[in-house]
């Protein structure tokens, strides 16, 4: 006689998990990965991994989205699914060149135009440029927030995202801009000395983005078609359990509002 089933918790209910992990100049497999293994440690998170925004119906239904893309543009009707999404209650973790488009110009310069401004609005930051990859130093802005409290100033070795906020934004860690360092390379080179946003939270309706600018990633055939062969394999932030300690506490952000809706 087989026993019955213990009843469950209300925290042991499935949450539905929507990953898009795409886009370019970035080692999307292994963010990829690294993202889902993350996922794994709490079995209620059911994970559907996708390649671009234009599931709509699979976001719509899920309980938590989690994005790692560069330069890719959802449709019109994708922006507003997921602001549609956010505002309705959705929990959005958004990572690194999410918010980003790159065209490469025939002078050799980057150019970050403004091509998906209801997703910018979401999010509530959109790419401008960054230094070349060498260290620079997150400050946390908010030690007695639940998300960053603990974590003390760090260095990190990352590309510093120097971002236009689009939207009222709750910063938990940013970092200092010196106005000095190269971004030449990109259209926007005008930037003075400033703070920009590292990890921070944009509520819109009853739901909310949570952003995080670091994580670059590449390997060696990222660059296409820019490039055919990258020399390095760069794994940046990566390299850090701090990156990991963020990720996880933003999992854990994401999973919350979801529990408390059973």
């Amino acid at each position: 006689m087989s026993e019955t089933p213990p009843e469950r918790r209300p925290d042991q209910k499935p949450i539905k998990c929507v990953l898009v992990a795409a886009g370019k100049y970035h080692d999307i497999d292994f963010a990829r990965l690294e993202i889902l293994k993350l996922l794994a440690e709490d079995d209620r998170i059911r994970v559907r991994v996708f390649e671009d925004y234009e599931n709509l119906e699979a976001i719509r239904n899920a309980d938590i989205l989690i994005s790692y893309t560069c330069d890719l543009l959802p449709s019109e009707a994708a922006q507003k699914n997921i602001q549609n999404f956010v505002k309705n209650g959705g929990q959005y973790f958004a990572l690194h060149g999410t918010n980003s488009v790159l065209k490469f110009l025939e002078d050799g310069r980057v150019d970050a135009p403004d091509d998906m401004p209801t997703f910018v609005d979401t999010l509530g930051s959109r790419f401008l440029s960054h230094p070349p990859i060498i260290p620079f130093t997150v400050d946390n802005a908010q030690p007695d927030h639940p998300l960053v409290k603990d974590i003390p100033s760090f260095e990190t070795v990352d590309e510093q995202y120097l971002v236009e906020t689009r939207a009222e934004i709750d910063v938990l860690l940013d970092t200092e801009y010196n106005g000095e360092d190269d971004i030449s390379g990109f259209v926007h080179s005008d930037i003075k000395k400033s703070r920009h946003p590292v990890f921070y939270i944009r509520k819109m309706g009853k739901g909310a983005v949570l952003y995080l600018t670091m994580g670059h990633c590449r390997g060696h055939y990222d660059m296409d078609p820019v490039l055919d062969w990258w020399p390095e394999v760069d794994r940046s932030g990566w390299q850090q359990p701090i990156i990991y300690d963020l990720l996880r506490r933003g999992i854990k952000w994401c999973c919350q509002p979801a529990i408390a809706k059973f």
